[in-house]
């Protein structure tokens, strides 16, 4: 059941301040453009993770900046000029939590 180990880590104390979802749209929608910008988004240092998903986005980007001005900085530097992305739309995070134990579901 256990998949791995990791240490909690402080992002104000890497000056990563603010978290935000990025809600991404790309096309054209092939296994190639998917795995494409999968790569691309996870070489980014300012990328946490990246969720492939269903609906009218292609994919979740978790974020942490230092501020907004930050945020819009990635977004026109690192996104605006992708090719393969046609739309993305930010969504800052105010606050996060997160269950530390999980527990099996009943079959």
């Amino acid at each position: 059941m256990i998949t791995g180990y990791h240490a909690e880590i402080s992002l104000t104390a890497l000056n990563r301040g603010v978290q935000a979802l990025l809600h991404v749209q790309v096309r054209p929608l092939s296994r190639t453009v998917i795995d494409g910008f999968k790569k691309y988004a996870m070489g980014l240092p300012e990328v946490l993770s990246v969720f492939v998903v269903a609906g009218g986005d292609d994919f979740l980007v978790h974020v942490a900046v230092p501020g907004v001005d930050s945020l819009h900085t990635f977004l026109m530097d690192k996104f605006s000029g992708r090719r393969e992305i046609v739309g993305f739309r930010s969504s800052v995070i105010y606050q996060h939590v997160r269950k530390q134990v999980v527990e099996p579901l009943d079959p």
